[in-house]
């Protein structure tokens, strides 16, 4: 995976020490991030203690946003993968609360499972 997947829109895992200096205003310190995965400009992170979606906006990506879900909040969560005419795959996760899901789309690659997979561990603790 490399630069091409980003564009494509492939997720591919980032090194947490890169991901740990992007969020130090962010984590509290008792938090440490263990997992984090890039979508295009956008990370979905994974720590001790929530989830933390980033979502970059704007040309220069300066403006970000910041959706902390500790994961007790999480009901469930699904993985539908990629067709033969729909090319994308998607990831819901609902959160006490809300109606609607939370939905990320990734494009027809496993990356969606290495991610599924993140979500499990952590909502099970």
């Amino acid at each position: 995976m490399g630069l091409l997947d980003g564009f494509i829109g492939n997720v591919s895992e980032v090194e947490v020490e890169e991901v740990e200096k992007e969020l130090q205003k962010i984590v509290t310190d008792n938090e440490h991030v263990e997992k984090a995965y890039k979508l295009i400009r956008d990370l979905l992170v994974f720590t001790n203690l929530r989830m933390i979606l980033i979502d970059k906006q704007g040309m220069t990506g300066k403006k970000v946003e910041y959706h902390s879900i500790p994961y007790k909040s999480i009901t469930h969560f699904s993985v539908e993968t990629a067709g033969t005419f729909d090319l994308d795959a998607e990831l819901k996760i609902w959160i006490t609360g809300w109606e609607e899901p939370i939905l990320k789309q990734f494009k027809k690659d496993k990356s969606i499972f290495d991610v599924q997979k993140a979500l499990a561990t952590y909502v099970a603790k």
